[in-house]
């Protein structure tokens, strides 16, 4: 069995694996706005394509964390319960439109704003601001997906390091690992309110890297989000994504060097 940083590929490689993109390499060091360098033709991505890495790096809110209460959360203040997924995606978009123009908030305030935008027009069975308060509380109960407790024993047991990188705060990320018993596994909880760029910014994954220590090449994020795909390899980072859906992957974006149905079966392709 390879040891974390060796040179041998993963046993198995998703037909979505696209080794061809790792031939090139990232822009010259430049210095994003909080200080953080970005990746740089002094640490390529492996030519090679994907190998095996020596840090994952994993989104949290959808990638572990299991959301689909949260529309229990809206049928219970008098909205449907499909209006969650309309909000979340809305509220996506607001913080990315944010770090596009050199401002960033953070997830809770941009989500409880979002969140009177999209409830505006229910018919609501209470007041607009105890309706935000019993959706935003849903964060602090959320379960994570059935595949992440034994998947996260897998990965931690091959002895790569792990660590989160989350557009929400690192305190939600804490209190979902404690809550799943899977805190232990993992060597930081990193948040990009500590940056002041939402993902999928470079200078949000140039941060991980530098708080690990970690060379672009030896990283690889995990996340169920192609546009976080597709922003950390144009950051550097080799990619995983998991599919759990069984849904296609858009064309527009830089495809993953891996892709799995389940965080256990990513972890039987990096044995």
């Amino acid at each position: 069995m390879a040891t974390a940083g060796s040179v041998a590929r993963p046993r198995t490689v998703s037909t979505l694996t696209v080794a061809a993109r790792r031939v090139a390499t990232v822009g010259r060091m430049t210095e994003s706005r909080s200080g953080h360098p970005l990746p740089s033709t002094d640490h390529p991505v492996s030519p090679d394509g994907a190998r095996r890495p020596v840090l994952l790096v994993f989104d949290v809110n959808e990638t572990l964390s299991d959301m689909s209460a949260i529309g229990r959360r809206f049928e219970d203040v008098g909205a449907p319960a499909n209006l969650a997924k309309t909000w979340f995606a809305g509220l996506l978009r607001d913080g990315f439109a944010l770090t596009a123009v050199d401002a960033c908030e953070p997830f809770a305030r941009i989500a409880a704003e979002t969140l009177r935008v999209a409830l505006h027009d229910q018919p609501l069975d209470r007041g607009i601001d105890d309706a935000i308060q019993h959706v935003m509380q849903g964060f602090s109960s959320l379960p994570v997906h059935p595949d992440v407790p034994n998947g996260i024993r897998v990965l931690s047991s091959l002895g790569i390091r792990l660590v989160t990188l989350s557009n929400g705060s690192a305190s939600v990320a804490e209190a979902l690992f404690e809550r799943a018993g899977i805190g232990a596994h993992f060597d930081a909880l990193l948040s990009v309110e500590d940056v002041g760029a939402w993902k999928p910014a470079a200078a949000a994954y140039a941060y991980a890297l530098e708080r690990t220590q970690v060379d672009p090449m030896d990283a690889m994020l995990v996340a169920v989000h192609p546009w976080d795909i597709d922003g950390a390899a144009r950051a550097g980072l080799a990619t995983a994504w998991i599919n759990r859906s069984g849904g296609p992957y858009p064309a527009y974006f830089r495809a993953p060097d891996l892709a799995a149905r389940s965080l256990t079966e990513l972890g039987d392709q990096l044995r």
